[in-house]
Protein backbone atom coordinates (compact mmCIF):
# COMPACT_ATOMS: atom_id res chain seq x y z
CA UNK A 1 0.00 0.00 0.00
CA UNK A 2 2.72 2.27 0.70
CA UNK A 3 5.03 1.68 -1.63
CA UNK A 4 3.41 1.61 -4.40
CA UNK A 5 3.65 3.40 -7.64
CA UNK A 6 -0.04 5.67 -6.54
CA UNK A 7 -2.15 4.39 -9.29
CA UNK A 8 -5.42 3.62 -9.25
CA UNK A 9 -5.85 -0.35 -8.26
CA UNK A 10 -6.32 -2.65 -11.16
CA UNK A 11 -9.27 -4.34 -10.22
CA UNK A 12 -7.52 -7.79 -11.87
CA UNK A 13 -9.87 -10.26 -9.96
CA UNK A 14 -8.46 -13.60 -9.69
CA UNK A 15 -10.77 -16.34 -8.02
CA UNK A 16 -12.78 -14.19 -5.88
CA UNK A 17 -16.10 -14.54 -4.41
CA UNK A 18 -17.67 -11.26 -3.14
CA UNK A 19 -20.99 -9.52 -2.39
CA UNK A 20 -22.10 -9.30 -6.35
CA UNK A 21 -21.97 -13.12 -6.89
CA UNK A 22 -25.34 -14.51 -5.97
CA UNK A 23 -25.26 -17.49 -3.05
CA UNK A 24 -22.97 -17.94 -0.31
CA UNK A 25 -19.04 -18.24 -0.71
CA UNK A 26 -18.19 -21.97 -1.53
CA UNK A 27 -18.54 -24.75 1.08
CA UNK A 28 -14.91 -25.62 0.58
CA UNK A 29 -12.87 -22.23 2.24
CA UNK A 30 -9.63 -23.47 0.40
CA UNK A 31 -11.00 -24.00 -2.85
CA UNK A 32 -11.60 -20.84 -5.42
CA UNK A 33 -14.00 -19.88 -7.80
CA UNK A 34 -12.23 -20.82 -11.19
CA UNK A 35 -14.07 -19.63 -13.70
CA UNK A 36 -14.39 -16.11 -13.57
CA UNK A 37 -13.82 -14.14 -16.64
CA UNK A 38 -12.48 -17.35 -18.31
CA UNK A 39 -12.90 -18.04 -22.37
CA UNK A 40 -16.55 -19.59 -22.79
CA UNK A 41 -17.99 -21.67 -25.60
CA UNK A 42 -21.49 -22.10 -26.03
CA UNK A 43 -23.81 -24.64 -28.77
CA UNK A 44 -25.72 -20.93 -29.75
CA UNK A 45 -26.79 -17.58 -28.69
CA UNK A 46 -29.66 -16.25 -28.43
CA UNK A 47 -28.44 -12.23 -28.98
CA UNK A 48 -27.28 -10.36 -27.10
CA UNK A 49 -27.35 -12.91 -24.15
CA UNK A 50 -23.66 -14.07 -25.28
CA UNK A 51 -21.50 -16.81 -22.81
CA UNK A 52 -19.26 -14.61 -21.28
CA UNK A 53 -22.22 -12.70 -19.57
CA UNK A 54 -22.22 -15.99 -17.47
CA UNK A 55 -19.10 -15.79 -16.04
CA UNK A 56 -18.30 -12.22 -15.74
CA UNK A 57 -19.28 -12.56 -11.94
CA UNK A 58 -22.71 -9.80 -12.91
CA UNK A 59 -25.61 -11.45 -12.11
CA UNK A 60 -27.50 -9.03 -13.95
CA UNK A 61 -26.35 -10.26 -17.08
CA UNK A 62 -26.88 -13.70 -18.75
CA UNK A 63 -26.50 -16.23 -21.66
CA UNK A 64 -29.24 -17.52 -23.19
CA UNK A 65 -29.39 -20.53 -26.22
CA UNK A 66 -31.60 -21.26 -29.05
CA UNK A 67 -35.03 -22.46 -28.44
CA UNK A 68 -33.79 -26.47 -29.32
CA UNK A 69 -32.68 -29.19 -27.48
CA UNK A 70 -29.59 -30.43 -26.43
CA UNK A 71 -27.44 -26.78 -25.81
CA UNK A 72 -24.31 -26.54 -23.83
CA UNK A 73 -21.95 -23.82 -22.24
CA UNK A 74 -18.37 -24.54 -21.55
CA UNK A 75 -15.64 -22.51 -19.83
CA UNK A 76 -11.88 -23.07 -19.97
CA UNK A 77 -10.42 -23.02 -17.20
CA UNK A 78 -6.86 -22.56 -18.67
CA UNK A 79 -5.02 -25.42 -16.96
CA UNK A 80 -6.30 -28.80 -14.96
CA UNK A 81 -8.29 -28.25 -11.86
CA UNK A 82 -9.73 -29.86 -9.43
CA UNK A 83 -13.53 -29.63 -9.43
CA UNK A 84 -15.50 -29.92 -5.67
CA UNK A 85 -18.51 -27.50 -7.19
CA UNK A 86 -20.85 -25.78 -9.64
CA UNK A 87 -22.63 -23.36 -9.14
CA UNK A 88 -25.92 -22.63 -11.71
CA UNK A 89 -28.13 -19.65 -11.06
CA UNK A 90 -31.14 -20.16 -13.62
CA UNK A 91 -32.85 -17.75 -14.99
CA UNK A 92 -36.66 -18.76 -15.99
CA UNK A 93 -35.77 -20.65 -18.58
CA UNK A 94 -33.80 -23.44 -16.73
CA UNK A 95 -33.03 -27.30 -17.67
CA UNK A 96 -35.18 -30.08 -16.56
CA UNK A 97 -32.45 -32.87 -17.86
CA UNK A 98 -28.62 -31.97 -17.87
CA UNK A 99 -25.36 -32.71 -16.99
CA UNK A 100 -22.30 -31.18 -15.65
CA UNK A 101 -19.02 -32.76 -17.17
CA UNK A 102 -15.63 -32.44 -17.52
CA UNK A 103 -13.00 -32.67 -20.01
CA UNK A 104 -8.77 -32.51 -20.51
CA UNK A 105 -9.11 -31.60 -24.13
CA UNK A 106 -13.09 -30.78 -24.71
CA UNK A 107 -13.53 -33.31 -26.75
CA UNK A 108 -14.06 -36.52 -24.31
CA UNK A 109 -16.43 -35.74 -21.81
CA UNK A 110 -16.68 -37.16 -17.79
CA UNK A 111 -19.88 -36.59 -16.06
CA UNK A 112 -19.77 -35.60 -12.73
CA UNK A 113 -23.57 -34.73 -12.26
CA UNK A 114 -26.56 -35.84 -13.99
CA UNK A 115 -30.05 -35.09 -13.09
CA UNK A 116 -33.69 -35.76 -14.82
CA UNK A 117 -35.30 -33.33 -11.98
CA UNK A 118 -33.55 -30.07 -12.21
CA UNK A 119 -35.28 -27.31 -9.99
CA UNK A 120 -33.75 -24.00 -11.51
CA UNK A 121 -33.31 -21.07 -9.21
CA UNK A 122 -29.40 -21.00 -7.80
CA UNK A 123 -28.22 -24.56 -7.67
CA UNK A 124 -25.28 -25.38 -5.62
CA UNK A 125 -23.92 -28.88 -6.77
CA UNK A 126 -21.17 -30.74 -5.12
CA UNK A 127 -19.04 -32.58 -7.74
CA UNK A 128 -15.31 -34.50 -7.65
CA UNK A 129 -13.95 -34.43 -11.24
CA UNK A 130 -10.71 -33.02 -12.62
CA UNK A 131 -10.69 -31.26 -16.09
CA UNK A 132 -8.78 -27.88 -17.66
CA UNK A 133 -13.17 -27.73 -19.23
CA UNK A 134 -16.33 -27.80 -17.67
CA UNK A 135 -19.51 -27.45 -19.27
CA UNK A 136 -23.38 -27.83 -18.54
CA UNK A 137 -25.34 -29.97 -21.06
CA UNK A 138 -28.70 -29.29 -20.94
CA UNK A 139 -30.79 -32.23 -22.83
CA UNK A 140 -34.71 -31.43 -21.95
CA UNK A 141 -35.64 -27.68 -21.33
CA UNK A 142 -38.23 -26.86 -18.61
CA UNK A 143 -40.01 -24.10 -20.78
CA UNK A 144 -40.68 -23.47 -24.01
CA UNK A 145 -37.73 -21.12 -24.57
CA UNK A 146 -33.74 -22.16 -24.52
CA UNK A 147 -31.46 -22.60 -21.59
CA UNK A 148 -30.55 -19.40 -19.69
CA UNK A 149 -27.76 -19.05 -17.17
CA UNK A 150 -27.34 -15.65 -15.30
CA UNK A 151 -24.11 -17.54 -13.45
CA UNK A 152 -22.23 -19.97 -14.34
CA UNK A 153 -19.29 -20.74 -11.42
CA UNK A 154 -17.05 -23.45 -10.89
CA UNK A 155 -15.29 -23.67 -7.77
CA UNK A 156 -11.64 -26.03 -7.22
CA UNK A 157 -7.81 -26.24 -6.74
CA UNK A 158 -5.56 -26.02 -9.56
CA UNK A 159 -3.29 -28.41 -10.16
CA UNK A 160 -0.13 -26.66 -9.24
CA UNK A 161 2.01 -27.77 -11.79
CA UNK A 162 5.52 -27.25 -10.16
CA UNK A 163 7.23 -28.20 -7.08
CA UNK A 164 4.99 -31.83 -7.51
CA UNK A 165 4.95 -34.39 -4.96
CA UNK A 166 8.36 -36.34 -5.96
CA UNK A 167 8.28 -39.94 -6.78
CA UNK A 168 10.58 -42.53 -5.25
CA UNK A 169 14.38 -41.19 -5.32
CA UNK A 170 13.25 -37.88 -7.09
CA UNK A 171 14.49 -34.64 -5.68
CA UNK A 172 14.92 -30.82 -6.76
CA UNK A 173 18.45 -31.36 -8.65
CA UNK A 174 18.94 -27.97 -9.52
CA UNK A 175 18.80 -25.86 -6.46
CA UNK A 176 21.87 -23.71 -5.81
CA UNK A 177 24.11 -25.25 -8.68
CA UNK A 178 25.61 -23.86 -11.15
CA UNK A 179 24.30 -21.91 -14.34
CA UNK A 180 25.57 -20.52 -17.39
CA UNK A 181 23.30 -18.57 -20.46
CA UNK A 182 23.75 -16.96 -23.23
CA UNK A 183 23.74 -13.40 -22.04
CA UNK A 184 22.43 -12.14 -19.16
CA UNK A 185 21.33 -8.47 -18.05
CA UNK A 186 22.67 -6.64 -15.29
CA UNK A 187 20.96 -2.76 -15.03
CA UNK A 188 18.54 -0.67 -13.32
CA UNK A 189 15.90 -2.31 -14.72
CA UNK A 190 16.98 -5.64 -13.71
CA UNK A 191 19.95 -5.87 -11.51
CA UNK A 192 22.09 -8.90 -11.53
CA UNK A 193 20.13 -11.03 -13.51
CA UNK A 194 22.17 -13.86 -13.79
CA UNK A 195 22.08 -17.64 -14.10
CA UNK A 196 22.08 -18.10 -10.47
CA UNK A 197 19.04 -16.45 -9.89
CA UNK A 198 16.93 -19.50 -11.34
CA UNK A 199 18.50 -21.96 -9.37
CA UNK A 200 17.60 -20.39 -5.82
CA UNK A 201 14.22 -20.99 -5.38
CA UNK A 202 13.57 -17.72 -4.33
CA UNK A 203 10.56 -16.11 -6.71
CA UNK A 204 11.39 -12.72 -6.22
CA UNK A 205 14.80 -13.31 -8.34
CA UNK A 206 15.50 -13.59 -12.09
CA UNK A 207 17.34 -14.52 -14.76
CA UNK A 208 17.30 -12.46 -18.38
CA UNK A 209 19.31 -12.01 -21.73
CA UNK A 210 20.53 -8.99 -21.73
CA UNK A 211 19.42 -5.87 -24.17
CA UNK A 212 22.89 -5.49 -25.16
CA UNK A 213 23.20 -8.68 -27.22
CA UNK A 214 20.81 -10.68 -25.84
CA UNK A 215 17.48 -9.77 -27.34
CA UNK A 216 18.04 -11.66 -30.50
CA UNK A 217 17.43 -15.75 -31.26
CA UNK A 218 18.44 -18.45 -29.76
CA UNK A 219 18.96 -17.42 -26.19
CA UNK A 220 18.94 -20.26 -23.49
CA UNK A 221 20.65 -21.10 -20.01
CA UNK A 222 21.69 -24.19 -18.65
CA UNK A 223 22.49 -25.59 -15.06
CA UNK A 224 25.12 -27.95 -14.38
CA UNK A 225 23.76 -30.52 -11.75
CA UNK A 226 27.28 -31.59 -10.48
CA UNK A 227 26.84 -35.41 -11.66
CA UNK A 228 24.55 -37.24 -14.20
CA UNK A 229 21.04 -37.45 -13.38
CA UNK A 230 17.76 -39.33 -14.95
CA UNK A 231 15.65 -36.11 -16.01
CA UNK A 232 11.61 -36.37 -14.91
CA UNK A 233 10.21 -33.38 -14.51
CA UNK A 234 11.43 -29.57 -15.54
CA UNK A 235 9.38 -26.59 -14.04
CA UNK A 236 9.73 -23.15 -15.68
CA UNK A 237 8.05 -19.71 -14.39
CA UNK A 238 8.21 -17.25 -16.96
CA UNK A 239 9.21 -13.81 -16.95
CA UNK A 240 6.63 -11.88 -19.31
CA UNK A 241 9.69 -12.19 -21.85
CA UNK A 242 8.76 -15.68 -22.17
CA UNK A 243 9.66 -18.64 -25.06
CA UNK A 244 7.17 -19.17 -27.59
CA UNK A 245 9.64 -21.99 -29.31
CA UNK A 246 12.37 -23.61 -26.95
CA UNK A 247 13.23 -26.89 -26.20
CA UNK A 248 14.62 -28.39 -22.77
CA UNK A 249 17.93 -30.72 -23.87
CA UNK A 250 20.07 -32.38 -21.82
CA UNK A 251 23.87 -33.16 -22.38
CA UNK A 252 26.79 -35.23 -20.92
CA UNK A 253 29.52 -32.74 -21.52
CA UNK A 254 27.64 -29.10 -22.05
CA UNK A 255 28.53 -29.31 -25.92
CA UNK A 256 26.63 -32.39 -27.61
CA UNK A 257 22.98 -31.85 -26.45
CA UNK A 258 19.63 -33.94 -27.20
CA UNK A 259 16.25 -32.42 -27.06
CA UNK A 260 13.82 -34.83 -24.25
CA UNK A 261 11.25 -32.02 -24.88
CA UNK A 262 10.03 -29.35 -27.52
CA UNK A 263 7.49 -27.10 -28.50
CA UNK A 264 5.94 -23.97 -30.74
CA UNK A 265 3.41 -23.00 -29.06
CA UNK A 266 4.83 -22.05 -25.47
CA UNK A 267 2.36 -20.58 -23.21
CA UNK A 268 4.61 -18.73 -20.90
CA UNK A 269 3.93 -17.92 -17.07
CA UNK A 270 4.33 -21.46 -15.01
CA UNK A 271 4.72 -24.60 -16.81
CA UNK A 272 5.55 -28.37 -15.70
CA UNK A 273 7.02 -30.60 -18.31
CA UNK A 274 7.26 -34.21 -17.98
CA UNK A 275 10.30 -35.63 -19.32
CA UNK A 276 12.45 -38.50 -19.93
CA UNK A 277 16.20 -37.97 -20.04
CA UNK A 278 20.37 -38.37 -18.81
CA UNK A 279 22.77 -36.09 -18.40
CA UNK A 280 24.71 -34.07 -15.97
CA UNK A 281 23.53 -30.46 -17.60
CA UNK A 282 20.03 -29.34 -18.74
CA UNK A 283 18.94 -26.38 -20.38
CA UNK A 284 16.68 -24.58 -21.76
CA UNK A 285 17.22 -22.95 -25.61
CA UNK A 286 14.61 -20.59 -26.59
CA UNK A 287 14.65 -20.28 -30.61
CA UNK A 288 11.61 -17.59 -31.10
CA UNK A 289 10.74 -15.20 -28.08
CA UNK A 290 7.10 -14.66 -27.82
CA UNK A 291 7.72 -10.70 -27.21
CA UNK A 292 10.25 -8.23 -28.28
CA UNK A 293 12.45 -8.79 -25.64
CA UNK A 294 14.90 -11.40 -24.16
CA UNK A 295 14.30 -14.70 -22.49
CA UNK A 296 13.66 -14.13 -18.64
CA UNK A 297 12.43 -16.81 -16.13
CA UNK A 298 12.48 -16.46 -12.15
CA UNK A 299 12.66 -20.16 -11.68
CA UNK A 300 13.67 -23.23 -13.76
CA UNK A 301 13.62 -26.15 -11.72
CA UNK A 302 15.19 -29.30 -12.77
CA UNK A 303 13.74 -32.94 -10.74
CA UNK A 304 14.84 -36.58 -10.93
CA UNK A 305 17.51 -39.03 -9.40
CA UNK A 306 21.04 -38.64 -9.35
CA UNK A 307 22.93 -35.83 -10.07
CA UNK A 308 24.34 -34.19 -6.70
CA UNK A 309 21.81 -32.09 -5.36
CA UNK A 310 21.94 -29.87 -2.74
CA UNK A 311 19.13 -29.58 -0.06
CA UNK A 312 17.13 -26.36 -0.12
CA UNK A 313 15.92 -24.63 2.47
CA UNK A 314 12.68 -26.24 4.18
CA UNK A 315 9.89 -25.22 2.67
CA UNK A 316 7.23 -23.16 5.29
CA UNK A 317 4.97 -25.58 7.51
CA UNK A 318 1.15 -24.51 7.18
CA UNK A 319 -0.42 -23.86 10.51
CA UNK A 320 -1.98 -26.89 12.45
CA UNK A 321 -5.50 -27.26 13.70
CA UNK A 322 -6.91 -25.67 15.42
CA UNK A 323 -5.94 -22.71 15.34
CA UNK A 324 -4.16 -20.72 18.72
CA UNK A 325 -3.51 -17.04 18.95
CA UNK A 326 0.45 -16.19 18.99
CA UNK A 327 -0.23 -12.47 19.03
CA UNK A 328 -2.71 -9.71 19.99
CA UNK A 329 -3.09 -6.68 21.43
CA UNK A 330 -6.24 -5.73 22.86
CA UNK A 331 -5.45 -1.94 23.44
CA UNK A 332 -7.01 -2.23 27.11
CA UNK A 333 -4.63 0.87 28.61
CA UNK A 334 -5.34 3.97 30.03
CA UNK A 335 -6.32 6.72 27.82
CA UNK A 336 -3.49 8.33 26.47
CA UNK A 337 -0.83 5.04 26.38
CA UNK A 338 1.36 5.14 23.28
CA UNK A 339 1.32 1.74 21.93
CA UNK A 340 3.43 -0.76 23.31
CA UNK A 341 6.77 -0.92 22.61
CA UNK A 342 7.34 -4.54 23.09
CA UNK A 343 5.26 -4.91 20.74
CA UNK A 344 4.82 -1.94 17.75
CA UNK A 345 7.40 0.08 16.71
CA UNK A 346 6.63 3.78 15.07
CA UNK A 347 7.54 4.37 10.91
CA UNK A 348 8.00 8.55 11.50
CA UNK A 349 8.60 9.88 7.79
CA UNK A 350 6.27 11.65 4.42
CA UNK A 351 4.70 8.09 3.35
CA UNK A 352 5.07 7.75 -0.12
CA UNK A 353 2.70 7.93 -3.13
CA UNK A 354 2.56 11.99 -2.97
CA UNK A 355 0.74 11.60 0.13
CA UNK A 356 0.80 14.87 2.40
CA UNK A 357 0.86 13.73 5.78
CA UNK A 358 4.52 13.65 8.00
CA UNK A 359 4.23 10.22 10.50
CA UNK A 360 5.60 11.24 13.88
CA UNK A 361 6.68 9.20 16.37
CA UNK A 362 4.05 8.45 18.36
CA UNK A 363 2.61 11.85 18.66
CA UNK A 364 -0.77 11.04 16.72
CA UNK A 365 -1.54 7.47 18.60
CA UNK A 366 -2.65 6.63 21.40
CA UNK A 367 -5.23 4.45 23.64
CA UNK A 368 -8.68 5.91 24.46
CA UNK A 369 -8.85 4.33 27.56
CA UNK A 370 -12.31 2.14 26.16
CA UNK A 371 -10.42 -0.53 24.74
CA UNK A 372 -9.43 1.00 21.16
CA UNK A 373 -6.08 2.34 19.82
CA UNK A 374 -6.54 5.83 18.35
CA UNK A 375 -4.65 6.57 15.06
CA UNK A 376 -5.57 10.48 14.25
CA UNK A 377 -4.81 12.57 11.92
CA UNK A 378 -4.45 16.45 12.30
CA UNK A 379 -4.67 19.94 10.35
CA UNK A 380 -2.65 22.55 11.72
CA UNK A 381 -3.65 25.95 11.64
CA UNK A 382 -0.36 26.89 9.56
CA UNK A 383 2.31 24.93 8.11
CA UNK A 384 4.29 24.12 10.76
CA UNK A 385 8.39 23.62 10.39
CA UNK A 386 9.17 22.03 14.27
CA UNK A 387 8.85 18.72 12.34
CA UNK A 388 11.74 16.68 11.84
CA UNK A 389 12.78 16.62 8.36
CA UNK A 390 12.23 13.75 6.27
CA UNK A 391 15.59 12.26 4.50
CA UNK A 392 13.95 10.77 1.73
CA UNK A 393 12.35 14.04 0.96
CA UNK A 394 13.81 17.05 2.53
CA UNK A 395 9.95 18.28 3.53
CA UNK A 396 9.75 19.21 7.79
CA UNK A 397 6.35 21.68 6.87
CA UNK A 398 4.25 19.16 8.36
CA UNK A 399 0.94 20.89 7.54
CA UNK A 400 -0.66 17.35 8.32
CA UNK A 401 0.30 14.98 10.60
CA UNK A 402 -0.57 11.45 11.53
CA UNK A 403 0.81 7.68 12.37
CA UNK A 404 2.24 5.06 11.28
CA UNK A 405 3.39 1.43 13.25
CA UNK A 406 4.47 -2.00 12.75
CA UNK A 407 5.46 -5.07 14.53
CA UNK A 408 8.87 -5.54 11.93
CA UNK A 409 12.05 -6.71 13.98
CA UNK A 410 9.69 -7.47 17.67
CA UNK A 411 6.66 -10.00 15.62
CA UNK A 412 7.70 -11.24 12.32
CA UNK A 413 5.54 -14.58 10.91
CA UNK A 414 4.65 -16.86 8.09
CA UNK A 415 1.14 -18.21 7.89
CA UNK A 416 -1.79 -18.01 9.75
CA UNK A 417 -5.11 -15.88 10.21
CA UNK A 418 -4.73 -12.12 10.96
CA UNK A 419 -7.30 -9.87 11.51
CA UNK A 420 -8.28 -6.55 12.90
CA UNK A 421 -11.63 -5.07 14.21
CA UNK A 422 -11.28 -1.45 13.24
CA UNK A 423 -13.68 1.64 12.36
CA UNK A 424 -12.54 3.53 9.74
CA UNK A 425 -13.30 7.58 9.28
CA UNK A 426 -15.30 9.25 6.92
CA UNK A 427 -13.38 12.34 4.61
CA UNK A 428 -12.04 13.50 1.29
CA UNK A 429 -8.38 12.47 1.35
CA UNK A 430 -8.26 10.19 4.07
CA UNK A 431 -6.52 6.60 3.83
CA UNK A 432 -6.68 3.99 6.19
CA UNK A 433 -4.86 0.65 6.31
CA UNK A 434 -4.03 -2.40 7.56
CA UNK A 435 -1.62 -4.26 6.12
CA UNK A 436 1.65 -6.18 5.69
CA UNK A 437 5.18 -6.30 4.23
CA UNK A 438 7.76 -9.20 3.91
CA UNK A 439 10.25 -8.77 6.84
CA UNK A 440 13.10 -8.67 4.23
CA UNK A 441 12.33 -5.20 3.16
CA UNK A 442 13.76 -4.55 6.33
CA UNK A 443 17.18 -5.66 5.34
CA UNK A 444 17.29 -4.12 2.47
CA UNK A 445 15.65 -6.14 -0.19
CA UNK A 446 13.70 -3.59 -2.29
CA UNK A 447 9.45 -3.44 -2.58
CA UNK A 448 8.21 -4.92 -4.71
CA UNK A 449 10.73 -8.27 -4.46
CA UNK A 450 9.99 -8.68 -0.66
CA UNK A 451 5.89 -9.04 -1.28
CA UNK A 452 2.95 -6.95 -0.02
CA UNK A 453 -0.36 -8.00 1.47
CA UNK A 454 -3.11 -5.35 1.98
CA UNK A 455 -6.06 -6.50 4.11
CA UNK A 456 -7.93 -3.35 4.05
CA UNK A 457 -7.72 -0.23 2.44
CA UNK A 458 -10.96 2.29 2.45
CA UNK A 459 -10.54 5.90 0.80
CA UNK A 460 -12.16 8.58 2.77
CA UNK A 461 -14.06 9.49 0.01
CA UNK A 462 -15.97 6.42 -0.52
CA UNK A 463 -16.56 4.55 2.88
CA UNK A 464 -19.00 2.01 0.93
CA UNK A 465 -15.92 0.13 -0.57
CA UNK A 466 -12.96 -1.92 0.81
CA UNK A 467 -10.02 -3.19 -1.12
CA UNK A 468 -7.65 -6.09 -0.38
CA UNK A 469 -4.52 -6.52 -2.45
CA UNK A 470 -1.21 -8.29 -2.95
CA UNK A 471 1.71 -7.12 -4.70
CA UNK A 472 4.70 -8.75 -6.05
CA UNK A 473 7.55 -8.13 -8.81
CA UNK A 474 5.23 -9.41 -11.36
CA UNK A 475 2.14 -7.79 -10.01
CA UNK A 476 2.46 -4.43 -8.21
CA UNK A 477 1.09 -0.80 -8.32
CA UNK A 478 -1.86 -0.30 -10.34
CA UNK A 479 -1.81 -4.12 -11.37
CA UNK A 480 -1.54 -5.71 -7.91
CA UNK A 481 -4.16 -8.34 -7.90
CA UNK A 482 -7.34 -7.64 -5.48
CA UNK A 483 -11.10 -6.53 -5.65
CA UNK A 484 -13.04 -4.22 -4.24
CA UNK A 485 -16.20 -4.99 -2.02
CA UNK A 486 -18.81 -4.29 -0.21
CA UNK A 487 -21.05 -4.27 2.95
CA UNK A 488 -24.69 -6.26 2.60
CA UNK A 489 -26.93 -3.28 1.55
CA UNK A 490 -24.47 -1.19 0.78
CA UNK A 491 -23.90 0.14 4.07
CA UNK A 492 -21.24 2.65 5.47
CA UNK A 493 -17.86 1.31 6.83
CA UNK A 494 -17.16 4.28 8.77
CA UNK A 495 -20.80 3.64 10.68
CA UNK A 496 -19.18 0.87 12.85
CA UNK A 497 -16.31 -1.79 13.35
CA UNK A 498 -16.13 -4.15 11.11
CA UNK A 499 -13.33 -7.54 10.76
CA UNK A 500 -10.92 -7.82 8.48
CA UNK A 501 -9.34 -10.74 8.23
CA UNK A 502 -6.84 -12.80 6.02
CA UNK A 503 -6.23 -16.34 6.40
CA UNK A 504 -2.98 -17.09 4.71
CA UNK A 505 -1.53 -20.52 3.70
CA UNK A 506 1.10 -22.02 1.37
CA UNK A 507 -2.12 -22.71 -1.43
CA UNK A 508 -2.52 -18.74 -1.14
CA UNK A 509 -5.30 -16.08 0.91
CA UNK A 510 -8.63 -16.07 1.79
CA UNK A 511 -9.78 -12.66 2.65
CA UNK A 512 -12.98 -12.18 4.88
CA UNK A 513 -15.05 -9.40 6.21
CA UNK A 514 -16.98 -9.89 9.15
CA UNK A 515 -16.75 -13.65 8.87
CA UNK A 516 -17.61 -13.32 5.00
CA UNK A 517 -15.36 -14.56 2.52
CA UNK A 518 -14.70 -11.48 -0.03
CA UNK A 519 -11.58 -12.97 -2.07
CA UNK A 520 -10.13 -15.85 -2.67
CA UNK A 521 -6.38 -15.90 -3.91
CA UNK A 522 -5.31 -19.34 -5.12
CA UNK A 523 -0.96 -19.82 -5.20
CA UNK A 524 -1.27 -21.77 -8.31
CA UNK A 525 -3.86 -20.27 -10.02
CA UNK A 526 -2.01 -17.22 -10.08
CA UNK A 527 1.50 -18.72 -10.95
CA UNK A 528 -0.17 -20.19 -14.23
CA UNK A 529 -1.73 -16.80 -15.00
CA UNK A 530 -0.17 -13.67 -13.61
CA UNK A 531 3.62 -14.57 -12.11
CA UNK A 532 5.77 -15.91 -9.21
CA UNK A 533 3.51 -16.20 -6.08
CA UNK A 534 6.57 -14.19 -3.06
CA UNK A 535 4.52 -14.48 -0.03
CA UNK A 536 6.16 -17.77 1.74
CA UNK A 537 8.01 -16.24 4.18
CA UNK A 538 7.91 -13.75 7.00
CA UNK A 539 5.64 -10.75 7.24
CA UNK A 540 5.14 -7.83 9.57
CA UNK A 541 2.00 -6.30 10.39
CA UNK A 542 1.00 -2.09 9.44
CA UNK A 543 -1.00 0.10 10.62
CA UNK A 544 -1.63 3.32 9.40
CA UNK A 545 -3.54 6.33 8.50
CA UNK A 546 -2.68 8.64 5.72
CA UNK A 547 -3.71 11.93 4.38
CA UNK A 548 -3.74 12.44 0.37
CA UNK A 549 -1.61 10.63 -2.27
CA UNK A 550 -2.26 9.77 -5.81
CA UNK A 551 -5.34 7.20 -5.28
CA UNK A 552 -7.16 9.15 -2.64
CA UNK A 553 -6.19 12.57 -3.61
CA UNK A 554 -6.38 15.87 -1.31
CA UNK A 555 -8.35 16.41 1.56
CA UNK A 556 -10.81 19.85 1.26
CA UNK A 557 -12.60 21.70 3.43
CA UNK A 558 -15.34 19.18 4.01
CA UNK A 559 -12.48 17.02 5.46
CA UNK A 560 -12.92 16.61 9.33
CA UNK A 561 -9.99 17.36 11.38
CA UNK A 562 -8.56 15.62 13.68
CA UNK A 563 -10.00 12.78 11.96
CA UNK A 564 -9.69 8.85 13.40
CA UNK A 565 -9.22 5.44 13.08
CA UNK A 566 -10.27 3.37 15.76
CA UNK A 567 -8.56 -0.10 16.07
CA UNK A 568 -10.48 -2.46 19.07
CA UNK A 569 -7.61 -5.73 18.35
CA UNK A 570 -5.76 -6.89 16.36
CA UNK A 571 -4.97 -11.12 16.26
CA UNK A 572 -2.53 -13.37 15.12
CA UNK A 573 -3.96 -17.34 15.27
CA UNK A 574 -1.70 -19.85 14.35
Amino acid sequence: MRHRLGLLMALAVILLSFAGIPGPPPAHAADALLSRDRPVTVSSTENPFVGANAVDGDPGTRWSSEFADPQWIQVDLGASAEISEIVLNWEAAYAKAFQVQVSADARTWSTVHETAAGTGGNQRLTVSGTGRYVRMYGTERATPYGYSLWEFQVYGTMDDGGDPDPGPGEKLLSYGRTGTASSSQNDGHCQECTPARAFDRDPATRWATSPTNGWTDPGWISVDLGATAQISKVVLQWDPAYAKSFQIQVSADHTNWTPIYSTTAGTGFKQTLTVSGTGRYVRMYGTERATPYGYSLWEFQVYGTGGDPLTPPPVPPDPADPPRIVWQDEFNTPAGTRPDPAKWTADPGTGHNNELQYYTDNDNVSTDGAGHLVIEARKRATPGTSCPTDPLTGSGTCQYTSARINTGNKFEFTYGRVEARIKVPKGNGLWPAFWMMGADFLDGRPWPYNGEIDIMEILGKDVKTSYSTVHAPAYNGGGGIGAPYKLPGDADYSDDFHVWAAHWDSKGIVYSLDGRTVLTLDKARIEQTRGPWVFDHPFYLILNLAVGGDWPGPPDASTPFPARMLVDYVRVYQ
